[in-house]
């Protein structure tokens, strides 16, 4: 990691391009309020119309510099530097801390996977089996060895392997891990075999009816750093009916890495032991410029930043910009894997606004007790009172909201994985709009919470300023509370 000097990366002109917001300093003898008391005196410091100064800053941004500020472009460079700097001027320690990601795959010649004992034979590549793009080269002949399969296959998907570190007790390293498709992601699979010490993997389809066949895939996952291949069905059970059989797996392909920059930022006051944790991805997708994904969670944690820098706090806030979550989460994953154990310990809940302002929007808060009994299991123990602290907000309000699952696509996911409690707040993306939402919050059921999702007309004429300016107001509401009391978090 490396800390953000004013100027460091030619911030300035950009800062000066932009209104800063100004910071009232709150008397140190205002220490003795309640949390409530601070938390309705940060509601009235961020505005919806700060925050909206915000992605309009955002907005310039993408449309000078090619119309997006996605992973390893020049908008994404300039947004870090914005929002470096804007912390900076607020009082905040900044860190940017580098990320890596994939800049470029090639594939130099067609892979390679054979049986070399005790049956030799060679299988036909880019047709019985694929490369995972972006897989690193490789050359491993080892013993291959099933993890956790399902064979014969559930009637429907329902195989776990490979999908928790536990599959993988009793495996051998270097051996080539073999992997049955199922319920979890490729990319969790290809890491937890990565932990596990594979010198190579297949993974297999899982054999129902319509996931037989293997075919090109782009996982976005390469830190396992070896060879990686995606196999028909008929592949992984052959393998697997000979776990004796030792095999060949190679990859020629040429890997090329390139760096971002999550933009971390701690208050200077507040007990370090106890680090209230807020973040909000700061990358777009290539296609657009983002203002709503996530031009909206980034803004408006941005602006509770700087109204409350400056609070005798109790508890230190941290506050993260995560680079690449648009390609897998790479930003938060990574900040997350580079924690120690104490550091881990340290961060008492994260808090995850992503997609705040959706024009169609629903206020979804993300179901820490698994109360809506679909999807994910509950977050780890605190995520259930991070869920009610919100709900109770948008009571206040007389405003209803309904549950959305941890289903992994956002940034809460890598802080849950490690057992931290994790919340938040979500309008809604390219899911459909139910009739029971539009009878709660407004808008058209049938139709996408945002039409514009992941596309170029996610700019600054796409986002709900309604939804945008109450969500500011729970986000404040909520960093206020946990900065001042953390005594419902267990």
């Amino acid at each position: 990691m490396r800390v953000f000097r004013r100027g460091a990366v030619g911030a300035v002109s950009l800062v000066a391009a932009f209104a800063l917001v100004a910071v009232q300093q709150i008397p140190a003898a205002a220490a003795a309020v309640p949390a409530e008391e601070y938390a309705k005196l940060l509601v009235k410091k961020v505005s919806g119309e700060n925050v909206k100064k915000h992605m309009v800053a955002l907005q310039t941004i993408a449309s000078q510099n090619g119309g997006n500020r996605a992973a390893g472009t020049k908008g994404y460079d300039l947004s870090a530097e914005y929002v470096a700097q804007q912390l900076e001027l607020a009082g905040y320690k900044v860190t940017l801390d580098p990320i890596n990601f994939v800049e470029a795959w090639v594939e130099n010649s067609p892979p390679i996977l054979s049986q070399v004992t005790p049956t030799p034979k060679t299988y036909v590549s880019n047709s019985e089996f694929f490369t995972f793009r972006p897989s690193p080269a490789g050359d491993v002949t080892a013993l291959v060895q099933g993890v956790d399969l399902t064979l014969p296959p559930a009637p429907v998907s329902s195989s776990t392997s490979g999908c928790e570190m536990s599959d993988f007790a009793g495996f051998d390293a270097g051996n080539i891990a073999l992997i049955q498709r199922g319920t979890c992601p490729f990319a969790t699979k290809v890491r937890n075999a990565g932990f596990a010490g594979a010198g190579g993997i297949i993974i297999f389809n899982e054999g129902q009816p319509g996931r037989t066949d293997a075919f090109p895939l782009d996982i976005g996952e390469w830190r396992a750093g070896v060879p990686m291949v995606f196999a028909s069905f008929a592949i992984g059970n052959e393998l697997a009916a000979n776990p004796n059989t030792t095999v060949r797996l190679k990859v020629d392909s040429t890997l090329t890495l390139g760096t971002d920059y999550n933009v971390i930022g701690e208050t200077r006051k507040g007990d370090p032991n106890n680090v209230v944790m807020v973040g909000a991805h700061l990358d777009s997708v290539p296609a657009g410029p983002g203002i709503n994904d996530n031009g909206s969670g980034t803004a408006a944690i941005l602006e509770t930043a700087i109204q409350i820098g400056n609070f005798p706090l109790k508890n230190q806030v941290r506050f993260a910009f995560w680079a690449a979550e648009e390609i897998g989460l790479l930003g938060s994953d990574q900040y997350v894997e580079g924690l120690t154990a104490a550091e881990r310990d340290r961060i008492r809940l994260y808090l995850n606004f992503d997609m705040i302002a959706s024009p169609n929007y629903a206020y979804k808060l993300y179901d820490g007790d698994n109360s809506d009994g679909t999807g994910a299991p509950a977050g780890p123990p605190g995520s259930e009172e991070i869920e009610k602290q919100l709900a109770s907000f948008f009571t206040s309000r007389n405003l209803a909201t309904v549950g959305t699952d941890f289903d992994g696509r956002s940034d809460y996911g890598p802080f849950i994985a490690i057992g931290i409690p994790a919340g938040g707040i979500f309008t809604g993306a390219e899911g459909i709009k139910t009739a029971a939402e539009a009878a709660l919050f407004g808008g058209t059921a049938g139709v996408a919470y945002d039409i514009c999702y992941h596309q170029a007309c996610d700019t600054i004429a796409n986002p709900n300023l309604t939804a945008l300016d109450v969500n500011a107001d729970a986000i404040a509401d909520s960093t206020a509370r946990y900065a001042f009391n953390l005594t419902s978090i267990p």
